[in-house]
């Protein structure tokens, strides 16, 4: 096992992303503990350096060449994850200062300089002490990520049971949708369907869609959500559109051609997040659809006038 595959292998049993164990971050850790090519981890050392010596070690050493201008990948790619990993420090210097360093821990060091290996093979072992240590003292990089990206959700409770949707403008519309459309224009409704950008089928009540009459292939793309309000026998369409996608005359003929069976009423909504998007598609929305935009929850826009046209009583 050469060098950079042992640097790979303690990279990953310390927890690292996949992307945090390239070629490019294991000769970085290589370089950062200044183990030659020909040389022993036990001889590692931990000395203050730039990423211009980072480089210029991996030429000498390694035969790598990375030009000078790709220090900023460098800085991306590994140092910025080392460094919240806990496998190295910077010496508190303003980035931009000519004197910034970085250096493996005194502790990182340790577990490196455990390495042996006879034969070339490494042995790096799952019960070495200073590596079950540093793995007992520090949360591992994946697990730090796993905890942000879950923070970053959002929670929303469908049909009175919690979820949580991915970050992202077209979830929050789609939370909106549930939690400030549902209430005031769909009261007392049953979500049916709704996905998620990285989980489609988030909630998928296939029996009641079926049983309202929907035939549903892999091939058909469902509309964002579908409400089922059982006392009006009514089922909304919604269409969450912050890019792409609102209820046009395209639109409307496919979804009309899995619900050919459907005897319910249908309704057919475009939701936006704000007036500014829903001007740039107000020319391509269907005649005989609704919309609702998210900054004003409490009214609808109707584009089937005829339904509605008659004198009104003008309030003071």
């Amino acid at each position: 096992m050469d060098k950079i595959e042992i640097a790979k292998d303690l990279l990953e049993k310390i927890g690292m992303p996949t992307a945090q164990q390239s070629t490019l971050c294991c000769l970085t850790l290589l370089a950062m503990a200044n183990v030659k090519k020909d040389g022993t981890f036990q001889d590692a050392t931990n000395d203050w350096i730039r990423i211009h010596d980072v480089i210029s070690f991996i030429d000498k050493e390694y035969g790598v060449i990375y030009a000078e201008n790709s220090r900023e990948t460098f800085r991306k790619q590994a140092m910025h994850h080392f460094r919240t990993a806990a496998i190295i420090e910077d010496n508190g210097k303003a980035t931009n200062s000519p004197n910034y360093r970085y250096r493996l821990t005194d502790e990182f060091l340790r577990v490196i300089q455990s390495i042996t290996e006879p034969d070339g093979t490494c042995l790096c072992e799952d019960n070495d002490f200073e590596l079950q240590s540093f793995i007992n003292r520090h949360q591992s990089l994946k697990d730090i990520y796993a905890s942000k990206k879950q923070m970053q959700k959002m929670p929303v409770k469908i049909n009175n049971q919690d979820f949580t949707f991915s970050p992202g403008k077209h979830n929050q519309l789609q939370k909106a949708i549930i939690e400030e459309f549902a209430p005031r224009f769909a009261p007392n409704s049953e979500c049916l369907y709704v996905g998620d950008t990285t989980e489609k089928d988030l909630v998928k009540n296939v029996e009641k869609l079926k049983e309202l009459g929907f035939e549903i292939t892999l091939h058909d793309k469902m509309p964002d959500v579908v409400l089922y309000r059982e006392d009006k026998d009514w089922i909304y369409f919604v269409e969450s559109v912050t890019s792409v996608g609102p209820m046009d005359p395209k639109r409307i003929v496919e979804i009309g051609q899995m619900t050919g069976n459907v005897s319910s009423g249908m309704i057919f909504v475009t939701a936006f997040l704000d007036f500014k998007t829903f001007k740039k598609f107000s020319e391509s929305l269907a005649w005989e659809t609704e919309v609702w935009i998210a900054d004003m929850p409490d009214h609808m826009i109707h584009l089937n006038g005829d339904k509605f046209l008659g004198p009104r009583t003008v309030s003071e």
